[in-house]
């Protein structure tokens, strides 16, 4: 992993609303001076909006649970501290905010007085820069951090931050950094400016760092002004339909790009390589078997896989059937081009070491009910292992594969990349439209 060093102009300055523009002149102004110092010279690559809501740290603050800044990076701290209210208040320890804990957090903050609600632990978003961000001098970085508690209005910082060039140059390329605070109701109310402030003749990018909400007044001015909305579908608490509205806003004519799919990229690529042999590819056909074992908790990974694979071989999804159990076992039925039914089987795994990331894929199986048919392939993770695939009992006829995770998942570091190529990717949106195809079946309780 490489990191790029950034520098601040200035500190950041708490401004008005009225006046962020002006500040921003005046930073650009300052550094036109004819010195011999290298000269900082605004960056003219992208806009971006970041919004970081990041409540379940300030509820945690609030609680007394959690004493370090209010910075969006779920590290030992933040997943100790999740761990502590979970066994406080009875819940499944697993020191991550799943739908349970983040309601029985709010219900224990609604509880609090005014005075009790207050918290000092600093708030470094919006200036805890990303180096995914700094490494690609965008022109612009707009922070909204919604605040909890009573609405105060909105404070605005600003500052300029420019990355350490690795060679010797007398320019240095910096970008604007905009942090807006306030309650979600009072972000709402500056929507307009937010809109307003992203740069002409630019694109423009919103790394929703939320799951996506249509009828959300400043997801709705945000989507009309973006050329890509960014957002992580590992943070989503409930998958399933946070998917279909993905899909709904896709079919919408917005584009959506999901950091959690680039983490599919290392399984895509083993699977397609195990069918590059010309006798294995003639074999694709017959593939009516497969699993896909993910972590539990999220299963966003395990639909996205599902549906990139069966959209790939044109299967038409017409059954759904939940068969719960210790793994929660679902099966999608298909009808293959053939007119074979093709039984696809997910199963979200406990794990002991969970990672940042939740619902990463552990393990798959392809495999056929016509036993000629060369096209068993298991895959496994390098860290976790295959668990029940190699129990199966036919390992020793399959193609077993270890498939090693990118190097870095955060989403920050993936986000690098989405930026380098915010065109269109079909492969991406055949993938999402399967998947909603997929939970449209889904029983109705």
């Amino acid at each position: 992993m490489t990191t790029t060093p950034v520098v601040a102009l200035q500190r950041p300055k708490d401004i008005s609303l009225d006046d962020i523009e002006a500040e921003l002149r005046g930073i650009w102004h300052s550094q036109d001076t004819g010195a011999a110092a290298p000269m900082a010279t605004r960056a003219s690559t992208f806009s971006i909006v970041v919004y970081e809501p990041e409540e379940f740290q300030q509820l945690l603050a609030a609680l007394s649970f959690y004493k370090g800044a209010i910075d969006g990076i779920h590290g030992p701290d933040t997943r100790e501290a999740v761990r502590q209210a979970q066994i406080a208040y009875g819940l499944r320890v697993t020191g991550r905010v799943g739908e349970h804990t983040l309601a029985r957090l709010r219900q224990e903050y609604g509880q609090l007085s005014d005075r009790q609600k207050q918290f000092s632990n600093p708030d470094l978003r919006g200036f805890n820069l990303s180096e995914a961000i700094s490494a690609h001098n965008p022109g612009r970085v707009i922070t909204l951090c919604p605040t909890l508690g009573g609405d105060q209005g909105v404070t605005v910082q600003v500052s300029a931050y420019c990355p350490i060039q690795k060679r010797n140059t007398s320019n240095m390329v910096c970008s604007e950094y905009i942090a807006l605070r306030g309650t979600k109701v009072a972000l709402e109310r500056a929507a307009g400016i937010v809109a307003s402030l992203m740069i002409a003749d630019l694109p423009k990018f919103v790394w929703w760092k939320a799951t996506p909400n249509p009828e959300q007044a400043l997801f709705q001015q945000l989507s009309e002004t973006t050329n890509c909305i960014i957002v992580d579908s590992s943070y989503f608490s409930e998958v399933e339909s946070e998917l279909v509205k993905m899909q709904d806003i896709t079919a919408d004519g917005q584009y959506i790009a999901d950091l959690n799919w680039h983490r599919l990229s290392p399984w895509q690529e083993l699977t397609a390589e195990a069918f590059d042999p010309p006798e294995r590819r003639e074999a694709l056909v017959h593939v009516d078997r497969i699993s896909i074992d993910h972590e539990r908790g999220n299963a966003a990974q395990a639909l996205m896989f599902l549906g990139w694979f069966a959209s790939r071989l044109g299967w038409t999804p017409n059954r759904y059937v939940e068969e719960g159990g210790d793994y929660d076992i679902r099966k999608i039925y298909f009808e293959g081009p053939n007119g074979r039914e093709v039984e696809a089987e997910l199963a979200a795994t406990p794990v002991a070491d969970v990672g940042e990331v939740i619902g990463d894929l552990i393990g798959l199986r392809l495999a056929s009910t016509n036993l000629h048919a060369d096209c068993c392939t298991i895959l496994c993770s390098e860290t976790t292992g295959c668990m029940r695939m190699e129990a199966g009992g036919s390992a020793q006829a399959c193609r077993v594969e270890q498939v090693s995770a990118l190097s870095d998942q955060r989403a920050d570091l993936i986000l690098g990349q989405q930026l380098q190529r915010w065109g269109e990717d079909v492969l991406y949106q055949d993938s999402l439209a399967m998947a909603d195809q997929i939970l449209k079946l889904r029983p109705k309780h």
